[in-house]
């Protein structure tokens, strides 16, 4: 998806030096679009202020992660701290790197955080490895180490990877929606809606905003994923309140995480005590400095992988990448992506990555920093408009995802399907992702399999060594299981 040509460059002074410092006409944008895409960013990604509190903490320390001594985290306190990191740190990186994407806590990290990592230490210690996790991607990433790996990447697996991202964000979307549906069977795993129909009001919605949305953006109206979320929500907030649907922990066809409805207040004060939190060192008292640093390991692995194949993607997907995958600032980007990481685990919230979901606001029209700006300090703002960000059912930004994915997988036709060694590895890629619900799996597979496919057809002086030494620690990373059992670790 490349830039578009837009207005001509505004006249007033301050539009001016906004036009200026953030390059927006000379990327084909203009100062409206970039506010539309931060806003609809915003409203795409918002929902990581409900679902990240739902994930390590809770109403009540039974019905929340506790960690190996018992302790949890409070619902409200990491929803408070979840949106000042994603606020501070996309503001961040619309200044200091000048792209459009949105900084929030990663979802698989957390998941991981709170679901293995808890049960071996404190959340405060946990904590502290997000933190140190976050300290080695920022000296990678100064020391030119993480460009270098960024850069090694050949053209056509980087064309996959935005392919896979594509597909992966779609089936977030098309599983958040309830469209598709586990079996809770080995075979087949996945079915169409619930027992193999779409009859629930939620997925009905969805399937609304994906036609709204679809006719809008083929008409080319300006603002059409903005406009579709917005009047979705307005006909989901109708209907909620004529069926009345309960939320999925009541019932299998309910609204995912969120039923629409109009808020009872506007604001609420925001309690910021988990700031400051972490031990950075306890886990290697605790545990042991093997056992620690193997989840570390994992930490930064995940982090690095899943954060170079979303930028990627997004450079893609806005236009600024460069024929090799590069974009501007790129070594910018890649230490305020790391900062992020920093940041999550000190205010207690894991680690902060660029959002995938971040590329609806380029489907919008976003092409520069302005556009994070906007969408951080929206960010900022939730933390006291808590009860506004409930408005809009997931439902609903999953219909954004999808439609999103289906742009980004256009890039598939820079992949040279005629070169089986470049094809298979560019294929794994590209499923690998949306199947294990996996960026880091999926780059992981591809590196492995275009490693093997050179050497093993006597090309491999044509892979950079430094794919050899990637390609190695994916190893070591997919085998990560067996080696900590033979280190006695868990």
């Amino acid at each position: 998806m490349s830039a578009q040509q837009t207005d001509t460059p505004p006249r007033n002074r301050f539009a001016s030096g906004l036009d200026r410092f953030f390059s927006i006409t000379q990327r084909g944008s203009s100062i409206p679009r970039e506010i539309r895409g931060g806003l609809v960013s915003f409203v795409t990604m918002a929902y990581i202020v409900i679902l990240n509190p739902l994930i390590l903490g809770g109403f009540s320390q039974d019905q929340a992660p506790q960690d190996v001594l018992g302790g949890w985290l409070q619902n409200a306190q990491v929803a408070a701290a979840t949106g000042l990191v994603a606020g501070v740190m996309t503001i961040a990186m619309g200044l200091v790197a000048n792209l459009p994407f949105g900084i929030a806590a990663g979802l698989g990290i957390n998941s991981f955080l709170a679901v293995s990592v808890v049960h071996q230490v404190t959340w405060a210690e946990a904590m502290g490895l997000v933190v140190i996790n976050g300290v080695v991607i920022v000296i990678l990433a100064l020391t030119g180490i993480r460009t270098m790996i960024f850069t090694a990447v050949p053209a056509q697996l980087k064309a996959a990877i935005t392919v896979g991202i594509g597909l992966f964000i779609a089936f977030i979307g098309l599983v958040d929606s309830g469209f598709v549906r586990t079996t809770k069977n080995a075979s087949p795993p996945l079915q169409l809606g619930e027992d193999g129909s779409v009859g629930a009001l939620p997925t009905i919605v969805f399937l609304i905003g994906l036609v709204v949305i679809g006719t809008l953006m083929a008409r080319r109206v300006k603002g059409a994923l903005l406009i579709g979320i917005v009047g979705t929500t307005i006909v989901a907030i109708i209907l909620q309140a004529i069926f009345k649907v309960p939320t999925s922990v009541d019932s299998p066809t309910g609204w995912n995480l969120n039923a629409p409805g109009l808020p009872n207040a506007l604001f609420a004060l925001p309690d910021l005590s988990l700031v400051g939190h972490a031990d950075v060192f306890g886990a290697f008292t605790r545990i042991g400095p093997v056992a620690a640093s193997m989840l570390v390991f994992t930490l930064v692995f995940t982090n690095f992988f899943d954060a170079m194949g979303t930028m990627t993607g997004l450079a893609k997907a806005a236009g600024v990448a460069k024929p090799d995958g590069t974009f501007p600032r790129l070594k910018s980007a890649l230490v305020v992506e790391g900062a992020g990481a920093i940041a999550g685990g000190g205010a207690s919230v894991s680690s902060n990555t660029v959002f995938i979901d971040s590329a609806s606001g380029i489907g919008e029209g976003a092409r520069t920093g302005m556009a994070s700006v906007v969408t951080g300090l929206l960010f900022l703002a939730s933390m006291f408009l808590t009860p506004l960000t409930q408005v809009v059912p997931l439902e609903v930004a999953a219909a954004g995802l999808v439609v999103v994915g289906a742009l980004m997988v256009a890039q598939v036709k820079d992949i040279e399907w005629t070169d089986f060694g470049a094809a298979l590895p560019a294929f794994l890629t590209i499923v690998v992702m949306p199947l294990t619900y996996s960026i880091a799996n999926g780059i992981g597979a591809g590196f492995i399999s275009w490693v093997l496919i050179k050497l093993l057809s006597g090309r491999g002086r044509e892979v950079s060594w430094l794919l050899y030494v990637v390609a190695a620690g994916f190893l070591l990373y997919f085998a990560r299981g067996p080696l900590e059992a033979l280190l006695g670790v868990g």
